[in-house]
């Protein structure tokens, strides 16, 4: 693992990114087979859950998915394209499973109050979100090598 001294906290803008590319995976995964299931109408009408294939596909396999992803690899596909990897907060070592699911759960109660949770992202001094901050995690990457700009005349 890297020492504290050679990784930074990873913020709002680079997670929004990682967060919209696995949406952007789950979705093509999970639309096609709930148009199959379903029918074009599924896309129609004012119900959230349109039966249990629904729920299924929508709700529960992306929780497994995304807490699976968190156990084996530390990060969603979205976050391994940016090279983050979510940490306990107080060792920098892997969470536990129940700090994954935690931190799921969380991501609930971070939505709820018109997503402020997730915005802290973009507020806080560690970058976490109201659901890194009740799971006791952080998301970090090695810091990126930064050097000053020089325009030569």
């Amino acid at each position: 693992m890297y020492q504290e001294e050679e990784l930074e906290y990873v913020g709002f803008w680079a997670r929004v990114g990682a967060a919209l590319i696995d949406t952007v995976l789950v979705g093509a995964i999970t639309w096609p087979v709930l148009t199959w299931f379903y029918g074009e109408s599924y896309w129609t009408g004012g119900e959230l859950i349109k039966g249990p294939m629904d729920f299924f596909l929508s709700w529960v396999a992306p929780a497994v998915a995304v807490v699976l992803f968190w156990v084996s690899k530390q990060a969603t596909p979205g976050k391994m394209v940016i090279s983050a990897r979510i940490v306990d907060s107080k060792t920098g070592e892997a969470p536990t499973p129940g700090q994954y699911i935690g931190r799921y759960l969380s991501y609930y109660v971070s939505i709820i109050p018109a997503f402020l949770g997730l915005i802290w992202v973009g507020i806080d001094h560690k970058k976490q979100g109201w659901h890194d901050k009740l799971a006791g995690t952080v998301v970090v990457r090695k810091k990126r090598a930064s050097q000053p700009v020089s325009f030569d005349d």
